[in-house]
């Protein structure tokens, strides 16, 4: 057993958050995970970790797009310099560049702690490439921090080329990498929907305009007017646009393809993934973008638009393809392809699982750890 004291500063502690760090506690019981906002643990995972939720946690819009990130403030409590200076961990993962590393890294020389700074990937949303004075912030938080991680290749070259890091200093290993276990799903799906024509695509996300909906909308348009009616678009989730996306349904003679199942609870969703045929990624922008993961996990084949960080783990042609978060003729282009051979469905999903094996919350903590014990060997 290590006793080594770790603390792991997280805005959310989201559900994809929770495998990874589950695994992680093992290897170091003495963990802590602090949050602003903490969603309950995810089924299978309970009292896994050891959590503590600090103050409350609220973003702040400064610029809003809703075909982006958008410019916004998180704030997070100050209260948690009293936390740390109670536990005085020795090793800090951070998740970004927030207030939270900020205090992390100026209470550094007092209490000799590690700070590894956590970059969930890389979308212009969050980069910040164009504001001086974030980049210039950015740089000092990486100059100061004993090391980063990273989920994705993009977001490993933002540390490296555009914030200076060191490249022996950053550490690419995908960590917020989902658990089987944690998307058990109760099969009752196929009782409380119609008999949907095969193959199902499914879309999951809330209904905003950075999610791409409206992008896989018009390439089911550009199908309808090619003829292509033999199938069945699941849409999981709600969201300020969904009416509007609705009433497009309704004008473009779509209405008796997509169904819409709104919200699902997080341990009911493995059951919509189970019962589809294929998974649609459509983002305009997502660092990474778990949801495409669980997917893969369950033996799916995804379309995933080239603006989520995880379209670096479909293998193009292989367990899916890849397409541009612009172009619904070619996204329509792909659907087609497994109306036109719909033995790909199963050998792609073979394959997306055959990939994810790659790809563990076991895999994703012993490499933390790793990062672990190279910054307390100095």
């Amino acid at each position: 057993m290590n006793d080594l004291r770790v603390a792991w500063l997280l805005p959310v502690a989201w559900f994809y958050w929770q495998p990874s760090l589950s695994e992680f506690a093992r290897l170091y019981p003495n963990t802590t995970v602090f949050t602003g906002l903490f969603p309950g643990f995810a089924s299978g995972l309970e009292g896994s970790l050891h959590v503590e939720v600090v103050g409350k946690f609220r973003v702040i819009e400064v610029n809003r797009d809703a075909s982006s990130y958008g410019d916004n403030f998180t704030y997070l409590s100050p209260g948690i310099v009293g936390h740390l200076l109670k536990l005085r961990p020795q090793v800090i993962f951070s998740s970004s560049f927030g207030v939270w590393t900020i205090l992390a890294l100026i209470l550094k020389p007092l209490l000799w702690w590690r700070v590894i700074i956590a970059y969930e990937g890389s979308s212009p949303g969050v980069d910040y490439r164009h504001s001086g004075l974030r980049l210039f912030v950015r740089r000092v938080m990486v100059w100061l921090a004993d090391a980063c991680i990273t989920n994705s290749q993009a977001g490993k070259d933002y540390l490296t080329e555009v914030l200076s890091a060191r490249p022996d200093r950053v550490f690419l290993q995908p960590y917020e990498i989902p658990d089987e276990k944690t998307l058990p799903g109760s099969g009752v799906i196929e009782t409380s929907l119609p008999p949907l024509p095969h193959p199902i695509f499914l879309f999951v996300g809330h209904l905003i305009p950075r999610k791409g909906l409206p992008l896989l909308l018009e390439a089911c348009a550009t199908l309808q007017m090619r003829g292509y009616r033999n199938y069945s678009l699941l849409v999981v989730g709600d969201g300020p646009q969904q009416e509007a996306l609705k009433t497009f349904c309704q004008e473009h003679g779509l209405g008796d393809r997509i169904h819409w199942a709104g919200r699902v609870s997080y341990d009911q969703i493995g059951s919509y993934f189970k019962y589809a045929d294929v998974f649609v990624f459509p983002t305009l922008e997502d660092t990474w973008g778990v949801v495409a993961l669980e997917a893969m996990l369950l033996g799916k084949p995804i379309l995933c638009s080239k603006g989520a960080g995880t379209s670096e783990l479909v293998q193009h042609g292989e367990n899916g393809y890849v397409f541009p978060p612009d172009n619904a003729s070619e996204l329509a282009d792909l659907m087609q392809k497994f109306m036109d051979n719909p033995e790909l469905i199963g050998v792609m999903g073979e394959r997306s699982q055959q990939i994810m094996a790659k790809y563990t919350p076991q895999a994703a903590a012993r490499c933390l750890a790793e990062v672990t014990e190279r910054v307390m060997a100095g």
